[in-house]
C-alpha cells in the first residue's frame, strides 16, 4: 500500500546538527519494508545517560517490557528498531526475540545487554523472527553512517514522511545540540501513539534529572497529541545524553542550566509531536484544541481530549462544518465541571457561542470561510476557573479508513 504524502508536511526533513558520542546506522531486515530499511542501530559512547517514558498499555510489546525492565540503571549503549513487526502480543518468541537483539548490540558496543535500548513498530501479534534483524544489524557497521533523516525513515511505517527536530541551547558559552527523529502516524493518542521517539543531546545530565525534564516536557507534547483516541502496545519515548559538551554535569533539577536545556528538548518534543499528527492517516487538517477557565489543569486536559478525539467533531471539521453543536456536545460528556451559560466556544478568533447559546455576532459564511484552513485553532473557555490545557489533532478523513482497513495487505 502507497500513500501519498501528508499534505500537512514540512517542505523538507530540517538540517540536525551532529550530537558527539552517537553513531547511527540503518539496514534491511528481510525483504525491507516498503522498499527502504527498516531497522536502526543507535550506538553510543560510554557514559551516555538515557531516560524514557513507555506506553501504560497493559498490552505492551517485548521491548517495552525490556526498556522498563532496564532503564532504571540510567546508561545505555545501543539502541535497535525494527519497523514492519511490533514484536507485541507474540508470547515466548518475542520475548526470545528481545533477548537474542539486544545481546547481539551489546556485543557490538562492547557492554552489557541491559545498557541496550530496544523498540518495534508495525503488526501486532505477529512473531518477531531475530534472524533477519541480527542479520542486519551484523551487515551494518561494514557501511556508511546513516543520516538522522536516513533513520527516521528505517523506522516509518504508515507515516508519509520522515519526521526530525533539533534545538540548540546556549549553556555558559557552549552550544548543547539537541535532535531527535519519530515516527507515528495512527494508533496515536498516547498514554505516555504507534509512536516511537528517539532524541539525543551532548548536554552532561544526570539521568534522575533528565528523567524529571522528560516526564514534565512529555505531558505538554506527547500526551496532548491524539489522532483516533488508540494508544499502542509500543509507544515509546527515549532520551540519550552522551554528556560530550564540555560542561560540569547538572546534577539536580534546581541547576539553573536545566532550564535552558528543558526549553530546548521541550522544543523538539513539542515539534515530533505536532509532526505526528500532521502526519494523522488520511489527515487534510491540524487542529489546535485550547481549553481554559477549567475547574483544574487536569479538567481542562480531559474537556481538551474529549473534544480531540470525538469523531463527529473530526468528522465535522473534515468536512469543513462550523458545527459548534458538536464542541459543546465533546465539552458535556467529558464528565468535568461546566457551566452551559458560562460557556465560550471559538474558532480562531471567531466566538461562536457565549451565554448558553449561538453568539449575537455569529455569521455562519465567516464560520464556514475559517473552517477551509489547513491549521485551525478551537478555544474553549470554561468560565469556572484557572484550568488550561492544549490538546493537538487532526480531522478524520476517508483516508483513515482506507489505511486501516487494508493495514496488513
Amino acid at each position: 500500500m502507497l500513500l501519498s504524502r501528508s499534505p500537512l508536511a514540512p517542505a523538507q526533513f530540517p538540517d540536525l546538527a551532529p550530537v558527539a558520542g552517537v553513531r547511527l546506522f540503518t539496514g534491511k531486515a528481510g525483504v525491507g519494508y516498503k522498499g527502504r530499511d527498516n531497522v536502526l542501530l543507535g550506538l553510543f559512547d560510554p557514559g551516555t545517560r538515557v531516560a524514557g517514558v513507555l506506553t501504560r498499555s497493559r498490552c505492551a510489546s517485548a521491548p517495552v517490557e525490556w526498556c522498563r525492565a532496564h532503564l532504571g540503571s540510567g546508561s545505555a549503549r545501543g539502541l535497535a528498531v525494527n519497523a514492519g513487526n511490533a514484536n507485541a502480543f507474540a508470547g515466548r518468541q518475542g520475548a526470545l526475540a528481545v533477548d537474542r537483539i539486544a545481546a547481539a548490540v551489546a556485543e557490538l558496543a562492547g557492554c552489557a545487554p541491559k545498557d541496550v535500548m530496544l523498540a518495534s513498530t508495525g503488526v501486532i501479534g505477529e512473531p518477531l523472527d531475530a534472524a533477519p534483524v541480527l542479520a542486519a544489524i551484523k551487515a551494518m557497521l561494514g557501511g556508511e553512517a546513516a543520516t538522522f533523516e536516513g533513520a527516521a525513515n528505517a523506522i516509518r511505517t504508515t507515516d508519509t514522511f520522515a519526521k526530525g527536530a533539533g534545538a540548540r541551547a546556549e549553556i555558559d558559552g557552549v552550544t548543547v545540540n539537541v535532535a531527535g527523529i519519530a515516527k507515528g502516524s495512527g494508533m496515536i493518542a498516547p498514554d505516555m501513539a504507534t509512536l516511537l521517539a528517539f532524541v539525543f543531546t551532548d548536554m552532561p545530565v544526570a539521568a534522575p534529572v533528565l528523567r524529571d525534564i522528560l516526564g514534565g516536557k512529555v505531558a505538554t507534547s506527547f500526551n496532548a497529541i491524539t489522532v483516533d483516541g488508540d494508544t499502542s502496545t509500543s509507544d515509546t519515548c527515549l532520551v540519550f545524553a552522551t554528556g560530550k559538551a564540555p560542561l560540569a554535569p547538572i546534577a539536580t533539577r534546581a541547576d539553573p542550566r536545566a532550564e535552558p536545556f528543558a526549553e530546548a528538548l521541550g522544543e523538539v518534543l513539542l515539534d515530533l509531536a505536532l509532526q505526528v499528527v500532521r502526519d494523522g492517516e488520511g489527515a487534510s487538517k491540524l487542529v489546535t484544541i485550547e481549553v481554559t477557565g477549567a475547574d483544574s489543569d487536569r479538567s481542562a486536559e480531559v474537556i481538551a481530549k474529549s473534544i480531540a478525539n470525538s469523531p463527529l467533531v473530526k468528522t465535522a471539521i473534515a468536512g469543513e462544518d462550523a458545527n459548534w453543536g458538536r464542541i459543546v456536545m465533546a465539552v458535556g460528556k467529558a464528565g468535568e465541571p461546566a457551566d452551559r451559560d458560562r460557556l465560550r466556544i471559538a474558532f480562531g478568533d471567531i466566538v461562536v457561542a457565549e451565554g448558553g447559546a449561538r453568539s449575537p455576532a455569529y455569521d455562519e459564511a465567516i464560520a464556514s470561510a475559517y473552517m477551509k484552513r489547513r491549521e485551525l485553532t478551537i478555544k474553549v473557555d470554561l468560565g469556572i476557573g484557572n484550568g488550561a490545557f492544549t490538546a493537538y489533532t487532526c480531522d478524520l478523513t476517508h483516508g483513515y479508513i482506507s489505511i486501516n482497513g487494508d493495514y496488513r495487505s
